[in-house]
């Protein structure tokens, strides 16, 4: 595993954990905007996605793999710090449990749901990217970055609806939340895109690095193959 790792890189790995965290925490309110009803992790979990879309495209896959494994152990990290906290006895005088036990006492089926999706629209949103870019040879990466969101969300949303709320939010319901997540968060993806397209440009010319997934194994236990 090679030892040294570029500033731009360090800097989004810590941010894509940060964004991954919140979200998580996130998840656990669902709202309701003109009608329209989703998750809070709305407002921070794409900008994973962005940042997974830079990483797969200026380090390649193997790079976005160890980032995505980070934030999986970073999230089961805190989400097992939540647990501990819950498990604590409370102060006498202390009026907040129940509001903190509601968002780090999440379910099982809640963490469950998270950590799974979390991983399969991850993989599948570099996977995608990485594919794209060789097939077009570096170019047109304004439709790698939205179709590698559109799979890897849609990924996660499959994932994370049945298993999270299933039994507690009626299928019709869980169906529409489900599409309008993948459909926000995609947009989300091209409303953002000139920033990304400047932020690409600015970091491999900054790092030098344009990385093209020849020949590489994209088994996602191989997190050593850096």
């Amino acid at each position: 595993m090679n030892s040294k790792v570029s500033v731009p890189f360090m800097l989004l790995g810590i941010l894509f954990n940060v964004c991954l965290i919140a979200a998580n925490l996130l998840e656990t309110k669902v709202i309701q905007v003109f009608g329209i009803t989703v998750t809070a992790g709305l407002i921070v979990f794409p900008i994973s996605y962005i940042i997974n879309d830079c990483i797969a495209e200026v380090w390649g896959f193997k790079k976005a793999r160890l980032i995505i494994w980070s934030g999986f152990v970073m999230n089961f990290f805190v989400v097992a710090l939540g647990q501990v906290a819950v498990a604590l006895p409370a102060a006498p005088f202390w009026e907040g449990e129940e509001s903190f036990n509601f968002v780090f006492g999440m379910a099982p089926r809640i963490v469950v749901a998270s950590l799974a999706a979390f991983l399969v629209g991850s993989f599948l949103n570099a996977y995608v990217m990485s594919k794209m870019k060789i097939a077009s040879k570096g170019k047109n990466f304004s439709a790698r970055a939205i179709w590698s969101t559109v799979v890897g969300e849609t990924g996660d949303s499959i994932i994370f609806f049945p298993i999270a709320f299933a039994g507690i939010i009626p299928w019709n319901e869980l169906i529409l939340m489900m599409g309008v997540q993948i459909v926000l968060k995609s947009l989300y993806e091209v409303l953002v895109l000139p920033v990304t397209i400047r932020v690409v440009k600015y970091i491999k010319k900054v790092d030098g690095s344009d990385v093209y997934d020849e020949n590489i194994s994209y088994n996602i236990l191989k997190v050593k193959e850096v």
